[in-house]
């Protein structure tokens, strides 16, 4: 039988988050355009160029890791580095978007965001993807 586009874009969402080089979560995400084109992808990791956390362990603040990108923010700054449009795209991540990534889709005019772990579910976050008329779903 043929995979659905979410579970099949869900699968390699996974297989993006197995790059990722901060092991407190690895995360990762996968910007789908209206075609089913994979316009970008991200995972968590340290900014380009600098140690990774698995490699000199992590900058912690607040409990977080500060020296982390978050795999939305590295997918959608791809996409502002080389001009690839994001309106309108569908944001498929492994875990349920942070506030400040979800502000990101947000003004990067994501249309739908579609996830697999309810990581830290932010009240706020789930408001601002309702007033915005953008679409959360979670996979199971």
């Amino acid at each position: 039988m043929r995979k659905s586009w979410d579970t099949y874009f869900m699968q390699i969402t996974e297989i993006v988050a197995s790059r990722s080089t901060c092991d407190r979560a690895f995360v990762g995400c996968v910007l789908v355009n209206k075609d089913h084109r994979i316009v970008s992808t991200g995972y968590n990791g340290s900014v380009a160029g600098n140690p990774h956390c698995d490699d000199v362990g992590h900058t912690m603040r607040d409990g977080h890791c500060i020296a982390t990108i978050h795999a939305e923010m590295n997918a959608l700054l791809y996409c502002a580095k080389e001009g690839i449009p994001t309106k309108d795209t569908i944001c498929y991540v492994t875990h349920f978007p942070c506030l400040n990534c979800t502000k990101a889709l947000i003004q990067a005019g994501i249309r739908e965001v579609v996830y697999k772990n309810a990581y830290r579910v932010d009240d706020y976050a789930v408001s601002l993807f309702e007033k915005n008329n953008i679409t959360l779903r979670q996979l199971s």
